[in-house]
């Protein structure tokens, strides 16, 4: 598998999300790298469909952070600044 054009264009080479999880070919970070350029482009599409600007598109949002988390990455608190309490 070719880890960069996974990076690029996710849904090209994985046919959902969990088949990112699944993969044995890939280190836990660059399935992570992979499922957030996949995040960020299902948040550029549904932002697009919301405002109609494309036909319907699968929700594919959910489904990218459920994997995120089975792989234990959870972007809220893995790249927040600790708190001055």
């Amino acid at each position: 598998m070719d880890f960069n054009k996974a990076k690029l264009n996710p849904a090209a080479v994985f046919k959902s999300p969990q088949e990112v999880v699944s993969s044995q070919e890939l280190l836990r970070e660059q399935k992570i790298e992979i499922l957030r350029q996949w995040e960020q482009e299902a948040t550029s599409m549904e932002a697009a469909d919301e405002e109609s600007m494309t036909g319907p598109q699968p929700k594919l949002l959910q489904p990218i952070r459920d994997a995120l988390h089975a792989l234990n990455y959870w972007p809220d608190t893995e790249h927040s600044s600790p708190s001055k309490a």
